[in-house]
């Protein structure tokens, strides 16, 4: 019932002249949905950067989902920076049926808004037998690195290694995302505006380590991230290409804006794809 209100909702804002989100091409001239998910279909990796507290993102997000396995069947993997690499074995056993969902959500540190936002995404490869990739990093190893610097995960034991990516991590700076991420940690120590955006990149790192681990030949990996993991063509973006240059990566932006006629124009060219959201619409928390 709740599904069908929200589309109900949808149907009328767009009936109204007033459309709830609008697609915009990198370029800033709008396309229609059905149009990118053709294109799309042509990506070995797709991120779709979200909102967290946004419910067109995580609607948008299960539609794609639903529309690429049409496409790519068996062959399509989703990952999430939703869930942590350690808690992969107990997603598999939730997956798999080996473990109760009220189990799976008790012992794998999930977001508070699981239930409501990430839950159908994890229900439909379940109810497909697809795979789900827990991708980022551990929080605490994350932590680690914004009180230590990249030099902390040395201390680590080979088998918590293998939820990070490979070490050392390579960094850049002078990145545009992580230069940014500095600016905005002026209240900080010194030592800790360094690390933030160390801290950032080891979450990068790791998801797109994750993903180039689990990718099948000819296949697509579906992934879902916040929106700042991809913009610009960097976070992740940068160390796939990093990884593999010849990789074809489409990126899903999120933004809101008072009205969605048109993509502002400091959007423009950061990303294959915009979905712009009304200001006013309802966060999920």
């Amino acid at each position: 019932m709740k599904k069908l209100l929200f589309l109900s909702f949808i149907f009328f804002a767009f009936s109204n002249g007033n459309p709830t989100y609008r697609i915009f091409k990198e370029n800033g001239k709008p396309i229609r949905y059905q149009k990118m998910i053709k294109q799309l279909s042509n990506a070995d990796v797709v991120l779709f950067g979200e909102l967290h507290n946004n419910p067109i993102s995580h609607w948008l997000e299960l539609q794609v989902t639903k529309d690429m396995y049409n496409l790519k069947g068996a062959s399509l993997v989703l990952g999430a920076e939703m869930i942590e690499a350690d808690n992969q074995e107990f997603l598999n056993a939730y997956l798999n049926g080996d473990l109760s969902e009220k189990d799976f959500i008790d012992t794998s540190r999930l977001w508070r808004n699981y239930k409501t936002d990430y839950r159908p995404l994890v229900e439909f490869a379940k109810d497909n037998q697809l795979q789900f990739i827990a991708t980022n990093v551990p929080r605490r190893y994350a932590s680690m690195v914004f009180k230590g610097g990249f030099e902390a995960l040395d201390r680590l034991s080979d088998k918590e290694k293998i939820w990070i990516a490979q070490l050392p991590v390579a960094y850049d700076a002078k990145l545009p995302g992580y230069k940014g991420m500095t600016k905005m940690s002026k209240h900080m120590s010194s030592e800790m505006i360094e690390n933030f955006p160390k801290a950032q990149a080891i979450k990068d790192a790791t998801m797109a380590h994750f993903i180039l681990d689990n990718m099948k030949e000819s296949g697509q990996f579906l992934h879902y991230n916040g929106a700042y993991h991809s913009d610009n063509y960097e976070g992740i973006v940068w160390y796939l290409k990093r990884a593999n240059p010849n990789l074809k990566i489409a990126t899903i932006y999120t933004a809101t804006a008072d009205q969605v006629k048109k993509m502002a124009s400091e959007l423009k060219g950061k990303n294959s794809y915009v979905i712009v959201v009304r200001e006013d619409m309802t966060k999920t928390y």
